[in-house]
């Protein structure tokens, strides 16, 4: 089970930050074309139909067939390397920081730290810890994903180089207050309902066989996932088009671009311009990748864990199974 439990602890911090890094590998791996998807939608001001003209992206199979035809099959990885960076540093710096978090609840306070609602906050507090590590390479991810042919950065490099050049350091951290807003709410409530959803598969299932207790703690991470992405996708939006703030020359292929003074000036100019759906732009794919996402998260996280624990007690799991 994610988080400390005292009954059942056979992870250290170094192994969870371990297998955490691990599950986000994996992961990134398999969902790196809905991610770039999800990016493209959000960065698109027309609105995704195809009733507009001036419209670029119509629909997923649409977009998935421009982009194929347009950058060829590689582009779905685009930004990939900047990604693994992404998603090791964070699912390490995550997991650790949320097991550390509820075992700290366990040992100061009087609260349970199996309780949904500590879960919530450890696991919120967590993920913001994880994302002013990475935000950097989050940036870049961004600005990797969102550049057509001929692309203006060839390599992490030079992207680097000239970022830093060209609009100083801070532009490595932009978009990250909104970033912060969302984050703390999105990762909390993915460990909130993924807690509550365990504990309600075990009153349905209360005599579930050891061998499905993955595919549980997979379809327990993807409901959570869709879920928490649901009620927190507007601010994901703000955070995506003001990453590429400076940037505008490499959108022009796209169609038409904004500059944006900020947080609220971006929302303002958003609802003006694009309406209240303006913030769900990009909706579909970015479910799709967090029901797949979260799921194999959670899933890969718990698998490597209890791989962990066997081979420190060859023979037996000392950690409970979901």
């Amino acid at each position: 089970m994610v988080g400390y439990d005292p009954e059942a602890k056979c992870v250290s911090t170094a192994e969870a930050a371990l297998a955490g890094s691990a599950s986000g590998l994996v992961t990134r791996i398999l969902v790196s074309p809905l991610d770039v998807l999800k990016i493209r939608f959000q960065l698109q001001i027309e609105q995704l139909s195809s009733r507009n003209p001036t419209a670029k992206y119509h629909g997923v199979l649409q977009a998935v067939q421009c982009i194929f035809r347009e950058e060829g099959m590689t582009a779905f990885w685009k930004g990939h390397v900047p990604a693994q960076f992404l998603s090791i540093g964070f699912g390490a710096v995550q997991f650790m920081a949320f097991e550390n978090l509820t075992e700290l609840v366990h040992n100061v306070t009087s609260f349970n730290a199996r309780d949904s609602f500590v879960h919530l906050v450890c696991g919120g507090l967590a993920a913001c810890t994880a994302t002013v590590a990475v935000q950097p390479v989050d940036t870049l991810r961004t600005r990797f994903a969102a550049q057509g042919e001929p692309k203006i950065y060839p390599n992490l490099r030079h992207a680097v180089v000239t970022m830093y050049q060209t609009e100083g350091p801070q532009t490595f951290y932009r978009g990250l207050t909104p970033t912060l807003v969302a984050i703390f709410p999105y990762a909390g409530l993915q460990f909130f309902f993924y807690n509550i959803l365990q504990q309600f598969s075990k009153w349905v299932i209360p005599a579930e066989a050891k061998n499905g207790a993955n595919v549980k703690n997979l379809v327990c991470g993807s409901c959570a996932g869709v879920i928490s992405k649901t009620l927190t996708y507007p601010l994901d939006v703000v955070k995506k088009r003001l990453q590429v703030g400076g940037f505008e020359h490499a959108r022009a292929a796209f169609g038409q671009v904004r500059t944006y003074r900020g947080l609220l000036d971006c929302m303002r100019q958003i609802m003006r311009e694009e309406g209240p759906g303006g913030f769900f732009k990009g909706l579909s794919p970015s479910l799709l990748k967090a029901a797949f996402s979260t799921g194999l998260i959670f899933f890969w996280y718990e698998l490597f864990c209890g791989l962990l624990c066997a081979m420190k007690s060859p023979g037996s799991t000392k950690r409970k199974e979901g």
